[in-house]
């Protein structure tokens, strides 16, 4: 990974420093020892294999890769949502963010809009004809027109910004956490909330968002898996695991991990991606538990 990629991506890495930091501090191994207690039960942890596969009642998937479309390796996805046969794209990084429309087919940019250097970019999602795209650690949503690509807006709010989607009345987006917010589409106040679990516990980490009947598909930072959420309650319904996905995992490494989950509203199956990845994957689900 090039030095300014880790410089770039420091802030999220030095959570989980952090994490391993403060299991020093209490006497805890990071390798978690036998006969240690940790994680405690039902406490947010960072999602294992093994944790989903102990969870036999949640169904699991597995994916057959029906097409691949190109995408710009330059482009470190945050957000990703389709409308109207157009792909819009957020990118993050330091200097590099932007807000991306282009054709799936052929990945021409049909429309773009470059973030002020000072702001990391994340989630993106489009309704009512405007796009609102969500950044990191400034606390700030911008709203653009969706056919001009013009700025309309800026807001502020609480939390760090992760993954941004809507069900067709509120936005909903993600912090990092294991809760999802529904907020009012205009003023961005919180409306509800729910928070994501499992059988086990709280699942936290929930990066990119997308709403699709009912539900919110929810990539899971770091990890293969995909987890479909129920929007009303937040319990996880069904997992998607697509490790094996990564077309080249000796090079993309972290930080270019799996993240993008989008609908091809002409076929209605999922698109799915990772930062920095040279394609888009369009998916057939297979059940396999």
């Amino acid at each position: 990974m090039p030095a300014h990629m880790r410089t770039l991506c420091a802030p999220r890495r030095n959570v989980l420093l952090g994490m391993t930091s403060a299991l020093v501090s209490a006497g805890l191994s990071p390798e978690l020892r036998a006969g240690t207690n940790w994680p405690p039960s039902g406490g947010h942890v960072e999602l294992t294999r093994e944790r989903v596969k102990r969870q036999t009642s949640i169904p699991l998937y597995r994916y057959r890769v029906a097409r691949t479309y190109p995408h710009d390796r330059m482009s470190y996805t945050e957000g990703l949502t389709m409308v109207d046969g157009s792909i819009y794209e957020g990118t993050g990084l330091y200097g590099q963010s932007k807000l991306l429309q282009w054709d799936l087919e052929t990945g021409r940019v049909l429309n773009h809009h470059d973030l002020d250097p000072r702001y990391f970019g994340e989630g993106v999602t489009v309704l009512n004809g405007a796009i609102h795209q969500m950044t990191y650690i400034e606390n700030t949503r911008y709203t653009y027109d969706q056919r001009t690509f013009r700025r309309t807006g800026e807001f502020r709010y609480e939390t760090q910004g992760w993954g941004l989607t809507n069900d067709g009345v509120h936005l909903i987006s993600s912090n990092g956490s294991s809760a999802i917010m529904f907020r009012d589409a205009q003023t961005f106040d919180v409306v509800r909330a729910v928070y994501v679990t499992d059988d086990i516990g709280p699942v936290g980490f929930l990066n990119e968002l997308e709403y699709v009947d009912g539900a919110i598909y929810a990539n899971v930072w770091q990890t293969d898996f995909i987890a479909k959420i129920d929007a009303a309650t937040g319990k996880i319904i069904s997992w998607i695991d697509l490790g094996g996905l990564n077309p080249s995992p000796s090079v993309l490494i972290y930080p270019f991990v799996l993240n993008g989950v989008t609908v091809n509203t002409h076929t209605g199956r999922l698109i799915v991606t990772g930062k920095c990845w040279p394609h888009l994957y369009e998916i057939d689900l297979i059940r396999i538990r």
